[in-house]
């Protein structure tokens, strides 16, 4: 592992070829595989836990918990998983905040967020198909949460995760490359448990798609794009301007390894 992460790392300058290859063909569905699961996981274990309440209605901590664990560790497991093949993105705002930096190009970040929106909505339609119907939780902002409000907590949960990836994956200074993809998902958990009862803690467009697109229920839901793809942006933008010593990484990319 430690030599696959200092290979990447070695890579930050290549540029892809503009088609894409066997390599490309492999990545794209590795996204499509691994974002499946992830949903599935994250969707069906807020079924399980009875998160499927009311629009706006606060989870229990016992409920927010489960809920946060589940999706910490799927996260985690899955993003190290897919490291090697794809980059382990799992979600648009990974993709488009390193597309904005220039670390991928244009048709293979299409390529991604098209595979992950796919895989995203396939899960959830499956679960209602294996619930029998029950309800699927989509996100939506609490009781007495603005839209605004909600925009700027899920730019914040996103600026987050993105630059915890930055610091621990990206960084050449980091000594946690090797676990840097599990440990991910240490920051997904909690951002679940801070923001879960305000906005639902997405962080990740296409984990609030698929339930939309399973439900017919889009209230709101730009804020679940606009926002990560802010977030995520700007994360890479801070911490390439602020912190990074030696810009010589291309982690969480391509898989072309």
């Amino acid at each position: 592992m430690a030599k696959l992460v200092n290979k990447l790392v070695d890579s930050f300058d290549h540029h892809e070829a503009p088609a894409p290859d066997v390599g490309c063909v492999r990545a794209v569905l590795a996204e499509l595989v691994l974002t499946f699961l992830f949903v599935f996981t994250g969707v069906s274990a807020s079924m399980a836990a009875g998160a499927g309440g009311k629009p706006g209605e606060a989870m229990p901590m016992a409920t927010l918990a489960a809920v946060a664990i589940a999706h910490a560790l799927a996260a985690g497991v899955l993003v190290t998983a897919g490291f090697h093949v794809s980059g382990g993105h799992l979600n648009p705002a990974v993709t488009v905040g390193i597309l904005v930096r220039g670390h991928i190009t244009k048709l293979r970040a299409l390529l991604y967020v098209a595979a992950q929106l796919l895989a995203s909505s396939l899960a959830c339609i499956l679960l209602r198909y294996l619930s029998g119907g029950m309800v699927t939780p989509v996100h939506a902002l609490g009781a007495g949460i603005s839209p605004m409000q909600g925009l700027v907590m899920e730019v914040i949960l996103t600026f987050s995760l993105l630059f915890v990836t930055y610091a621990m994956i990206l960084d050449p200074r980091s000594q946690v490359r090797t676990i840097g993809p599990l440990l991910t998902g240490l920051i997904v958990g909690a951002n679940s448990l801070a923001g879960g009862n305000f906005t639902g803690a997405s962080m990740n467009p296409a984990r609030s798609f698929g339930p939309a697109m399973a439900t017919g229920v889009w209230t709101n839901h730009w804020v679940y794009w606009i926002g990560p793809l802010l977030g995520g942006s700007l994360a890479g933008f801070v911490y390439e301007s602020l912190f990074m010593v030696n810009k010589t990484h291309e982690p969480l990319l391509n898989g072309d390894i």
